[in-house]
C-alpha cells in the first residue's frame, strides 16, 4: 500500500484516534485492490466478511427488491461502508459496485471487531461513525417523505453547486438516470422535474446544469439545516 494512501486512511475520523500499534496491526490483513467499472463488491444478503475504504474512483450503494433497484448513495474517497454489518457481524442490507476505475482497501471484518475491544478510542470512533450515519439516515427519510420530487431535485443542485465552488454552473457527476434513482425518481420524471425547474433559472444542456436564478431555486427548494447537511 502506498504512503499517501496509508496516510489518507489514518486521518479518517474512524482511524485517526485509534493506538498507532493497533492501527499499524490492521494493514498486513488488509488488501488494497483495484477495480474496473461496473464491478460488484458485495451483495445484499451475503455476510460483512469486510470493512471496505474507497481510496479512489466512486462506489454506488444500491439494493434490489421485486424486480426494482434503488441507488442508495454515492461515495467518494475517503469514504468507509458498511460499517454496521461489520460491528454486528450480520448479512449487507445493500450492494455495492464500482461507478468508475477504482481502489478499495478491504480491512477484515474480524480484525476490526477485535481491534473494538481493546481500543477504547476506537470504540469511540465507531460510535460517532454509527452515530453520524443514523442522522444522515434520518434527513434523506424526512429529504423523500417531507418534499415532492421537484423540491429533492431543486435541493439536490444547490447542494451539488455548494460542493462545487458556489459559481452557478453544476457539472453531474453522474449520470441522469443514476440521479434519478438516487432522488426516488424515474428517468421520466426527472425529465419533467428539469423542466418544471426551467422557470427558476435551471438550464440542463447534458450533463451540465447551469443556475441563472439561484435565489428563485433557493426559495423553491426552501433548503432547511434540520435535512440539509452544511445549510444556515
Amino acid at each position: 500500500m502506498r504512503s499517501d494512501d496509508l496516510a489518507s486512511i489514518r486521518r479518517l475520523p474512524l482511524f485517526a484516534t485509534m493506538r498507532e500499534e493497533n492501527f499499524a496491526a490492521l494493514t498486513p490483513a488488509s488488501y488494497l485492490q483495484a477495480f474496473p467499472p461496473q464491478m460488484q463488491l458485495i451483495t445484499e444478503g451475503d455476510h460483512a466478511d469486510f470493512l471496505h475504504v474507497v481510496v479512489e474512483g466512486c462506489v454506488e450503494l444500491f439494493a434490489r427488491h421485486n424486480g426494482r433497484e434503488t441507488t442508495l448513495a454515492l461515495l467518494r474517497p475517503v469514504s468507509t461502508f458498511i460499517l454496521a454489518a461489520v460491528v454486528e457481524e450480520a448479512v449487507h442490507l445493500m450492494s455495492a459496485r464500482t461507478t468508475e476505475k477504482s481502489r478499495v482497501l478491504m480491512i477484515p471484518a474480524q480484525d476490526i471487531r477485535d481491534l473494538v475491544a481493546r481500543d477504547a478510542a476506537f470504540s469511540a470512533a465507531i460510535l460517532r461513525e454509527l452515530a453520524g450515519g443514523f442522522r444522515a439516515l434520518v434527513r434523506e427519510l424526512k429529504n423523500q417523505k417531507l418534499r415532492t420530487a421537484v423540491e429533492r431535485l431543486a435541493n439536490h443542485l444547490l447542494r451539488l453547486d455548494a460542493e462545487q465552488g458556489g459559481h452557478s454552473v453544476v457539472e453531474l457527476p453522474y449520470d441522469k438516470r443514476t440521479l434519478a434513482s438516487l432522488l426516488g425518481m424515474t428517468p421520466e420524471n426527472l425529465s419533467r422535474g428539469f423542466a418544471t425547474l426551467r422557470p427558476y433559472g435551471v438550464e440542463v444542456n447534458g450533463g451540465s446544469i447551469r443556475l441563472t436564478k439561484p435565489d428563485d431555486l433557493r426559495r423553491l427548494a426552501k433548503p432547511s439545516p434540520l435535512v440539509d447537511p452544511g445549510t444556515r
